[in-house]
């Protein structure tokens, strides 16, 4: 069982690692109709929630932390 989790692990790494370059997106190569200084894909978009997210997540851990200390000192 434990021989199954690794071998699955490693194809799920190697999984991550070679799925995204298959997936880029590509620019234009000067077909009538296609601006080449456009951008296809916005990267604003998911970023700022993730960072939003992991802010959200920091702020809560310590104040968790810091609630946690309180009630070892009563």
């Amino acid at each position: 069982m434990k021989k199954i989790a690794i071998n699955l692990k490693s194809i799920l790494l190697i999984f991550m690692i070679f799925v995204p370059v298959f997936l880029m997106a590509q620019i234009g190569d000067g077909e009538p109709g296609v601006d080449v200084n456009d951008s296809d894909v916005p990267f604003d978009g998911g970023v700022s929630l993730l960072v939003a997210a992991a802010v959200g997540y920091g702020l809560k851990k310590v104040h968790d932390k810091r609630k946690g200390d309180k009630l070892a000192e009563l």
